[in-house]
């Protein structure tokens, strides 16, 4: 397969459309399911192409191309914008106060309708229906499960789907992915200590949380670095508080953090060990412990044989050495059909969710003559 597929001609007719759709919506952030202006902005330029849009479930678009075969090709892309004031100076910034689009969803979407207008011009030399998911709540709830749940990809026999991600640690206009573990399942985990309260003074009578706490800490950080030396995995715990004041012990004590892992076993594992860690810190100090953990994304795990595929396609595709310790939501796809993700270079170095978040929008025509040859795969 050759390298570039899109013709001088359309490459000059769709690159000021991605940058006109991208700024478009980069002027109006919406959060989690809350998207109306940016699905009427979606639909609106869904509509002259022959395609089918739907909406199959809460806040969500689909459009749909029918080629008439047996089985279909998605891909996927995310709405969503992030509770972030914007200062980045740009003269399309966002006209929604504290509402900012500073993890690329704009540019996002801005290569899924170039893909659609691709797919319209070519769609009688593909061998497979394209079904493109304009998806909500990636930053928050985790949209791509409402999708999976819908029933959306029986419906129209989709047998493999996939994503993309800007990222700003890659060189621009560079794309790179790997075969199995790619980012990682994130649990949000926290652990409460209940003890009893008692003067410093009389220090006997009380049951210490706030020590029971930290013991658990410096034992849990022991398990996280003993599971490491088998599979990558991190927790890490960014906030913890206790007592009320400096002479009483405390009664209660709180963590909060995350777990990250790259496997569904490791994942409950973990779960079920680190809640017998609380526990026994918890009784050394004559005190209890409740751990609970959000339901949180699986892990973004590229099937083999669709990566094979990819990979073939993509000559130029770089390969990521490590898992990524960031999760996503794509992750809901991999659980229902097989699926990979692939990450595209910002070159910017600027992390994702900062208020400054930018890229240069040249970067988003590679990211639709990606998306061109991966729908041409048989």
């Amino acid at each position: 397969m050759s390298t570039v597929l899109l013709s001088d001609a359309e490459r000059a007719e769709l690159q000021p459309m991605l940058t006109r759709w991208r700024r478009d919506l980069h002027r109006i952030p919406e959060l989690d399911f809350d998207l109306p202006k940016t699905m009427a902005y979606i639909q609106a330029a869904l509509e002259p192409l022959p395609c089918e849009v739907l909406s199959p479930c809460e806040s969500t678009l689909c459009a749909w191309f029918d080629r008439g075969s047996e089985h279909a090709t998605a891909i996927r892309t995310d709405m969503d914008a992030l509770p972030v004031t914007e200062v980045t100076g740009v003269e399309f910034t966002s006209t929604h106060p504290g509402q900012m689009h500073a993890c690329g969803h704009d540019g996002h979407m801005s290569m899924a309708l170039g893909l659609a207008h691709h797919v319209a011009r070519h769609l009688d030399e593909l061998d497979r229906s394209v079904l493109i998911v304009f998806q909500p709540a990636e930053e928050t709830t985790g949209g791509a499960k409402v999708v999976c749940e819908s029933g959306v990809f029986e419906r129209y026999n989709v047998d493999r789907i996939f994503g993309f991600h800007l990222w700003p640690d890659l060189p621009k206009d560079s794309i790179a992915s790997r075969p199995g573990p790619l980012l990682a399942a994130a649990n949000e985990t926290t652990v409460t200590f209940t003890g009893k309260s008692s003067h410093i003074a009389k220090a006997d009578q009380g049951r210490d949380a706030l020590q029971a706490c930290s013991h658990f800490l410096i034992d849990v950080y022991q398990y996280i670095e003993e599971r490491q030396k088998e599979e990558p995995c991190l927790l890490k715990f960014g906030c913890m508080t206790a007592g009320s004041v400096r002479n009483a012990i405390a009664a209660n004590a709180r963590i909060a953090g995350s777990l990250r892992t790259f496997s569904l076993d490791m994942r409950e594992r973990a779960r079920r060990e680190i809640a017998e860690i609380a526990d026994a810190a918890a009784a050394r100090f004559g005190c209890t412990a409740e751990t609970v953990y959000s339901e949180g994304y699986p892990p973004v795990i590229n099937n083999a044989d669709v990566f094979d595929l990819a990979a073939a396609a993509l000559p130029e595709l770089d390969t990521v050495p490590e898992p990524l310790l960031i999760a996503e939501d794509f992750a809901w796809y991999q659980q229902y059909l097989p699926g990979v993700f692939i990450l595209l270079g910002t070159g910017t170095g600027i992390p994702l969710h900062a208020d400054t978040f930018n890229f240069d929008e040249d970067i988003l025509m590679r990211g639709v003559e990606t998306y061109a040859k991966l729908v041409r795969i048989p």
